[in-house]
């Protein structure tokens, strides 16, 4: 049986029993980078072999492992980090397995996509997952028009060494449209920096390290509205103004609790704020 094994995208502690037990028991282990996944194995003391399976030499061994799956060995499937066949070779060798016929059993765990799509704090409820933002101006300026046309929220990888250049292009395709720029998830100096493009190319260094998701808010005016009324959008505002939050934080919240727009209820928030 081939095992789809997700592993910590940062944090050791992350990793699940089920995945452990796993890869204790199978016979190989396909690693996207035998040394980081040598270090793991290492850290739960877990001696296994380990064979190398990555974009360059893929088309050498999904064959290859394909005929131990034949054999009856349990083979697990292991990515640099998270969850394989998201944005690697692995998926690959997952359809090919399923098109020979052979069993496949993928077990749950760390993911970077999720873990910043719910750390961004946008509507979760329907996104877009986009890949690795291109290299290539005019690709990456065609996959940002792309996100500009789009009512969901959209989540894109990203290497460190592009972020200042995709947050230079994306205001005058994008406008205000909010981000969160995640990094380093999981690990000791996690952040999320949350705001539109143009404040986070001003506020973020120049140069950036470690793994990057990018999650951009759907468009609020195209985003569907709520079936809130008036009285019920100025009920919630006049709340959260009584609990000491300011006006625009509030209306921030209720825009995204009813889908109304954040201008208007901002400018409720005004009013009811001067009525007292």
């Amino acid at each position: 049986m081939l095992h789809v094994c997700p592993t910590p995208i940062g944090n050791l502690g992350d990793i699940t029993t089920r995945v452990l037990e796993t890869l204790r028991k199978v016979d190989v282990i396909a690693s996207e980078d035998t040394r980081r996944t040598g270090r793991l194995l290492a850290h739960f003391a877990i001696d296994k072999p380990q064979l190398s399976f990555f974009e360059h030499n893929e088309v050498r061994r999904v064959p290859e492992i394909i005929g131990m799956l034949r054999e009856g060995r349990d083979v697990a499937l292991v990515s640099d980090a998270g969850m394989p066949g998201i944005c690697d070779p692995g998926y690959r060798l997952i359809a090919a397995a399923l098109d020979a016929g052979l069993p496949v059993q993928v077990l749950p765990g760390p993911s970077a996509l999720d873990t910043a799509l719910v750390a961004s704090g946008f509507p979760t409820d329907s996104f877009v997952f986009l890949g690795y933002i291109p290299r290539k101006r005019s690709e990456r300026e065609q996959m940002l028009r792309m996100i500009a046309a789009e009512s969901r929220t959209c989540v894109a990888y990203e290497v460190p060494h592009r972020l200042a250049a995709t947050l230079a292009a994306a205001p005058d395709i994008i406008g205000d449209r909010r981000l969160a720029v995640c990094r380093e998830l999981t690990k000791k100096f996690e952040e999320v920096d949350r705001g539109t493009a143009a404040e986070l190319a001003a506020r973020l260094p120049e140069k950036v390290r470690g793994e990057l998701v990018i999650v951009f808010a759907p468009d609020e005016k195209a985003a569907p509205s709520g079936n809130w009324d008036g009285e019920e959008l100025a009920e919630a505002i006049r709340d959260l103004l009584a609990a000491g939050i300011s006006p625009r934080v509030a209306a921030g919240i209720a825009s995204r609790l009813s889908g109304i727009p954040r201008n208007r209820a901002y400018s409720l928030a005004l009013e009811l704020r001067k009525e007292g």
